[in-house]
């Protein structure tokens, strides 16, 4: 049963309940969210014929959740943006929202992804409101040529429908750099509750920290990384501002990575590790700093960064075929594949690197997943 079916006949106490309920949901959700978790970046399952998969779609979404992420992003560059023009935007994020109220034992955060001009970004918030989902990740791409206000004019706009996550995307990949004073803005406007900081930059990175303290935001805005070649570095990392009774200290409370769609156990793992360092166990500053190099170089692997992130999303997708979860690494856009030696970088990282593979997990709980 689709979500907007099944409430002819409904009183207007039930339906004054079912109100209030996705209300206390939403606000627990974007709690979750401020406080920080793990969020994987999901991708699009497709068969070998380049259709949509929805069992492994489905199967997908069941082992994030009980891979213990709290949240989940759809519709984003992960999940391939071509999901636009192939029709299946709505479909998609309404399969995972049903996957998730079927599934997930507890609250999970899930966040739509937005792109385009502002036309289309407020109507894609829109479309995910309808569905549940708690916030938006506004890509900072589909204003070409634009300056910095009419990104923050659009980012007001989709803030009216649903609570914003910002996005600092790499230049090599789409993203473009934006002022300190940019991010300062950002952060004055009320709505938006996180800000994905994905630069590659430490300076870029710095600047966006800067700009949420400048704010007065510390306590309510989240950092989340997307700093794919600094991932747990980025989890242990404090920016300090202020001195004596005014100093503050802004966390990078967790991550929404396309990373993180593979080996979705350790990710979860690797933020609990990284939040219970920075609460006084020291002790796990050394495993976490050595996993730190590990993570990298799974990542330049996984995401071709030798070739300029060109074969990112069959890379992930390369990973999860390999232990079963797609049949298939195609993407939407035929040009999207392994760049030459990439798959023999992915190999050489799971050989190199076992303990961030989550192989073992996922053959134990499979079969039920694609059930």
């Amino acid at each position: 049963m689709g979500l907007n079916e099944g409430t002819a006949g409904m009183t207007m106490t039930d339906a004054g309940a079912e109100v209030s309920s996705a209300a206390d949901g939403a606000d627990a959700a974007l709690g979750i969210l401020r406080q920080g978790c793990a969020i994987p970046a999901h991708p699009l399952a497709l068969d070998g014929t380049g259709a949509f998969d929805p069992r492994h779609q489905r199967a997908l979404t069941r082992y994030y959740l009980d891979a213990g992420a709290r949240g989940l992003a759809v519709g984003v560059h992960s999940t391939e943006f071509a999901i636009r023009e192939a029709g299946l935007f709505g479909p998609v994020l309404e399969l995972a929202a049903e996957t998730v109220a079927d599934w997930a034992r507890d609250t999970t955060v899930l966040i739509a992804g937005a792109c385009g001009p502002t036309a289309q970004a407020v109507a894609e918030a829109e479309r995910a409101a309808e569905l549940g989902y708690h916030a938006v990740l506004l890509n900072p791409g589909g204003l070409d040529g634009a300056d910095e206000d009419a990104i923050l004019d659009r980012t007001r706009a989709v803030a009216e429908v649903l609570p914003v996550m910002g996005f600092y995307l790499q230049q090599s990949v789409g993203g473009r750099y934006l002022s300190p004073e940019f991010w300062t803005k950002m952060a004055l406007i009320p709505e938006v509750v996180a800000i994905k900081v994905a630069p590659f930059d430490r300076y870029q990175t710095l600047d966006v920290a800067r700009g949420v303290y400048q704010a007065g935001r510390a306590e309510d805005l989240a950092l989340y990384t997307g700093n794919d070649d600094n991932i747990v570095v980025d989890l242990l990392t404090s920016f300090d501002f202020g001195h004596d009774e005014d100093r503050v200290r802004i966390d990078v409370r967790g991550g929404l990575l396309g990373q993180w769609g593979v080996w979705a156990t350790e990710a979860v793992r690797m933020v609990e590790l990284a939040r219970q360092a920075r609460a006084g166990d020291l002790a796990l500053y050394p495993e976490l700093l050595a996993l730190s190099g590990r993570m990298t170089d799974a990542n330049s692997a996984i995401f071709d960064a030798r070739n300029s992130f060109r074969g990112c999303i069959a890379g992930i997708k390369q990973v999860l075929l390999e232990q079963g979860l797609l049949t298939s690494a195609r993407c939407l856009d035929p040009a999207e594949v392994l760049s030459a030696g990439q798959l023999a970088e992915i190999h050489r990282v799971r050989e190199d690197h076992p303990q961030l593979a989550d192989d073992e997990f996922v053959r134990a709980h499979l079969d039920r997943w694609l059930a």
